[in-house]
């Protein structure tokens, strides 16, 4: 039996399609691991980062998951000079979810900043977590887009730099 989770019930009333994937809950964390649980490659396992700023805003940042965000490129795109990961009580404070398998969707306020790597728009299908560990929404990227309203950049490739 498949657990109906807020993040599937927010996609559904957003009438976004996607599937649900579950692995064991015995896994263990990280990206490469949930791709290997579910047959896929780690670019294509999400992993959701939250980073905050100086000016005391957050954002959520998606990258793949053998992916890492270039700090100039991630500083440029939040618009703030000095930036940091999140500390684990302040992620769940302002998702409600436990570092390991945050949804990209669904708990954000209007206007919260959401960024996805440009290139995992390249992908068929991503996997994002769905709040509890061993469930994982396969979602195509657009569906992704549409879903987290993020805006998307390259947060990776350091010869795209202007």
């Amino acid at each position: 039996m498949l657990a109906r989770l807020p993040a599937h019930s927010y996609l559904d009333e957003k009438n976004i399609a996607y599937e649900i994937r579950n692995f064991a809950d015995t896994t263990e964390k990280g990206a490469a691991n949930v791709a290997r649980a579910l047959g896929f490659r780690e670019r294509q396992m999400v992993k959701t980062l939250v980073f905050g700023t100086d000016r005391g805003d957050y954002a959520l940042i998606m990258v793949g998951g053998d992916q890492s965000a270039v700090s100039g490129l991630l500083k440029k795109a939040l618009g703030s000079r000095n930036i940091s990961m999140a500390k684990p009580e302040i992620v769940q404070q302002i998702t409600g979810y436990v570092i390991g398998s945050i949804p990209p969707f669904h708990w954000q306020p209007d206007g919260f900043c959401s960024i996805v790597e440009a290139s995992l728009m390249q992908e068929e299908i991503l996997g994002v977590g769905a709040g509890v560990w061993g469930n994982e929404i396969l979602i195509t990227p657009a569906n992704l887009v549409a879903a987290s309203q993020a805006k998307v950049v390259n947060l990776t490739d350091k010869s795209l730099i202007d």
